[in-house]
């Protein structure tokens, strides 16, 4: 059964820019204004989080739009207390939009005496009163078996399959795609299958952590244009070398395509100054000024997805259909238009 009442979205101050987006986009859809709901989220002389709203939630389907990047701490504690705020003021249901989903790479303990990270950010979300999870190429899909809460997960492969098909017209026989290490394999191969390309490997050896020793590639690039796929590009080394191993492997051009821009540190700078020709990011993240005026770097916007995600979890209907191409090339066609 739809509901009854509207959908309202509360940003916090991680990336309101998408959260604009999305408003913006479920107007499109829905034929009349939808905003964001009037909230203050502010900080203390202290640092200490304050949340206010400013308008009546009782009984509303709620939806707090906030990725937990960088600060990671402070934009998660913004999410917990938003969600708090929401709940104690008799909220319906509350929905995380977590366009990108930080703690997610500590999803096992790799070694002794180490966290499990991940578990214990879904333990918080859910004590704060969140309902609903809804985010954007989960570094590692057990984290979905963190919660006992409903998440859905979507994908930015459908949205990048676009984006290759339009930038690589008439020479997708040339594409190759590559996952930059084994675990990567599953995420690169649903890209390849996607636009029939065929898929190889960039297999690393680390001497110790954050240090690559050894890097070599499975498959056969040798006059290929490859297209090296990821969910995450944080101090862009092992991108960039894994670009310089494509080129003295016979690649003619590498291109990236990674969902969650981290891009921290001396990340922009290296992808300038590296082989690749284009790295094409999304705003799960907000960028930075640096990255929008890098010369290589692209960003794809993914409001129209999440704004028809949120739309179709508000009405009861399926997530999941926005996996298929079909479903999304119609959101899409302003800027990939049909042929």
């Amino acid at each position: 059964m739809p509901a009854m009442t509207e959908p309202k979205l509360i940003s916090g101050n991680a990336n309101r820019p998408l959260a604009t987006a999305i408003a913006r986009r479920m107007s499109m859809h829905r034929g009349m204004s939808v905003s964001l709901v009037d909230a203050r989220v502010e900080r203390f002389n202290d640092q200490e989080i304050f949340v206010e709203v400013f308008e009546n939630v009782r009984g509303e389907d709620m939806y707090i739009i906030q990725p937990t990047s960088n600060p990671a701490n402070d934009n998660l504690m913004e999410l917990l207390i938003m969600a708090d705020a929401l709940k104690r003021s008799s909220a319906n249901r509350i929905t995380a939009v977590i366009p990108y989903f930080g703690y997610a790479r500590q999803d096992r303990r790799a070694k002794a005496r180490t966290p499990i990270s991940a578990k214990l950010v879904a333990n918080l979300l859910t004590e704060a009163g969140v309902d609903r999870v809804l985010t954007l190429d989960l570094h590692a899909a057990q984290i979905q078996g963190f919660f006992d809460i409903p998440v859905d997960n979507l994908y930015s492969a459908p949205v990048f399959a676009l984006d290759v098909q339009h930038h690589f017209t008439g020479q997708l026989e040339d594409v190759m795609v590559i996952s930059p290490d084994v675990g990567g394999v599953a995420r690169a191969r649903e890209l390849a299958t996607r636009i029939g390309a065929p898929l190889a490997i960039v297999d690393k050896r680390r001497e110790k952590a954050g240090e690559i020793a050894e890097m070599t590639v499975i498959g056969d690039v040798s006059g290929k244009k490859c297209i090296i796929v990821d969910d995450i590009c944080d101090t862009a080394g092992t991108l960039c070398k894994a670009a310089d191993v494509l080129i003295e492997s016979g690649a003619t051009e590498v291109h990236a395509y990674i969902t969650h821009g981290v891009l921290s540190g001396p990340a922009v700078e290296r992808i300038t100054n590296s082989v690749m020709k284009s790295l094409v990011i999304t705003d799960s993240i907000a960028p930075t000024e640096p990255v929008k005026n890098a010369k290589n770097i692209r960003i794809v916007p993914t409001a129209p997805m999440f704004a028809q995600a949120i739309l179709n979890i508000w009405n009861g209907t399926s997530v999941s259909s926005l996996f298929e191409t079909d479903t999304l090339t119609p959101i899409y066609e302003w800027m990939y238009p049909r042929g």
